[in-house]
């Protein structure tokens, strides 16, 4: 067995209770552009990239003008009225400590666009705690295509079996699957454990993984202990 090396992160519904603003600023676009669509059918959304969400619920296409015009008003409403509000899931600092005290590598892997991600890290206190980033931006494909794991990898320099990624969705499960990543996921994005069942371990949230640490997948293991 090769010893765990890194663990790549999601974000949102994740380390930062964000999921519903999400949806509520989709919502919210939505409207402005002439779509009436509930957020109970956004939610569920929530953790796939916008160029696969937009499609699904209007049927634009994702490089349309129109769409793009959607993604950056999505954009800016996010930012003026929910980012404010948002805060990082009890003990999500103390995790990612305890990831780096035992000596991961961490490197967020999300569907977010870079500029937001920054903003939402700064926001929650997260920023210096993470270094290596991936987004939206470095990928051609948003989750549960694995475009974004694999930049996650290469930016970290691991191999697939050296890492473990952490996350909230079906959506991560799969991109990572795709990857040959195995994930650790978290109940705090509100999916059932039925939706996760692909992960190999599935934790409350950030802090009963960083209660059970010592016990989880990812616990660093040398070759002589394993």
């Amino acid at each position: 067995m090769t010893p765990r090396r890194g663990a790549l992160l999601d974000v949102d519904g994740t380390l930062i209770d964000s999921n519903d603003a999400h949806a509520e600023a989709w919502a919210d676009v939505l409207r402005e552009f002439g779509y009436e669509v509930p957020v109970d059918q956004l939610r569920p959304m929530i953790g796939m990239g916008g160029d696969k969400l937009l499609p699904k619920v209007t049927g634009l296409e994702h490089e349309s003008d129109l769409a793009k015009r959607i993604e950056e008003r999505r954009a800016e409403i996010f930012t003026m009225r929910y980012l404010p509000t948002l805060h990082a899931f009890p003990c999500a600092h103390e995790l990612l400590a305890r990831f780096k005290e035992s000596g991961l590598e961490l490197v967020i892997a999300t569907s977010s666009d870079a500029e937001q991600l920054n903003a939402m890290l700064e926001q929650t206190g997260l920023d210096e705690l993470v270094e290596r980033k991936t987004s939206s931006s470095d990928a051609d494909r948003s989750k549960p295509d694995p475009d974004i794991i694999e930049a996650a990898l290469k930016k970290g320099r691991l191999a697939p079996n050296e890492a473990l990624m952490l996350g909230d969705t079906p959506y991560d499960i799969d991109a990572a699957s795709a990857a040959g990543v195995g994930t650790v996921a978290l109940r705090s994005g509100g999916w059932p454990d039925r939706a996760l069942r692909g992960a190999v371990a599935i934790y409350d949230d950030a802090e009963e993984l960083f209660r059970k640490f010592d016990e989880s997948p990812f616990a660093t293991r040398t070759p002589e202990t394993l």
